[in-house]
């Protein structure tokens, strides 16, 4: 009865893949201070970015509706 969507297919609908690296550009700032960038409407977190900056990302991790990842340039 029960079906845990997390633990199941939970990226199907991500348009990003964990591990990959994708050219964003900061567009606002989340409440922890993590600079966010969409990719195709999709939300990504990333750490130490700052409003304005475009940066190469890797995507650390992806969840139902947004994602997390680091600066690698």
């Amino acid at each position: 009865m029960f079906k845990d969507s997390y633990s199941n297919n939970r990226n199907d609908d991500a348009p990003i893949k964990e591990g990959h690296e994708y050219d964003v550009k900061i567009e606002d700032t989340g409440r922890d201070g993590d600079g966010i960038a969409r990719i195709e409407g999709f939300v990504v977190f990333v750490s130490g970015a700052k409003v304005g900056d475009e940066v190469k990302i890797r995507i650390n991790s992806t969840r139902r509706n947004f994602a997390f990842a680091e600066v690698v340039e």
